[in-house]
């Protein structure tokens, strides 16, 4: 079993407050959020950033473990992800991950390539967490 660790702080409330975020390795520390990020396009970063950098990631790798599984040895995978916030009554819901991959992969063809980034789409960790529509395109250039 792995644990990993992240914290939140946010002093003020509502617009006016302003955030950090800190991950336990140090790759985040005290990076802004708030309001402004998240609604508007102000410096830092968000929720639904970092939750489409996870799912990106985490989907990227489960199709590498994948494809070394099925004997491909060499190739390069990339995957852009959307993460889209709707409003839910009076709320906010994540609605939707729309992956967007794009893989050269020595030796496959584009059905064997489809079927196994559909999979690994189902089975990345991040997907099973996610209560969202999860789209996935993929281009085998």
């Amino acid at each position: 079993m792995v644990t990993r660790t992240a914290s939140a702080r946010y002093e003020g409330l509502g617009k006016d407050g302003k955030g950090s975020v800190s991950t336990q390795s140090g790759v985040l520390s005290d990076t802004q959020y708030g309001f402004g990020t998240r609604f508007e396009d102000g410096p830092g970063t968000n929720p639904e950033e970092l939750i489409a950098a996870a799912h990106a990631s985490c989907f990227t790798m489960a199709l590498s473990f994948a494809l070394a599984k099925e004997g491909h040895t060499a190739g390069t995978l990339e995957t852009h992800a959307a993460v889209t916030l709707d409003k839910d009554g009076d709320g906010f819901k994540v609605t939707r991950s729309a992956l967007k991959l794009t893989g050269s992969v020595d030796g496959i063809s584009d059905e064997d390539f489809k079927r196994i980034a559909e999979e690994a789409k189902a089975g990345c960790p991040i997907s099973k967490l996610l209560n969202a529509e999860i789209t996935l395109e993929h281009d085998l250039g």
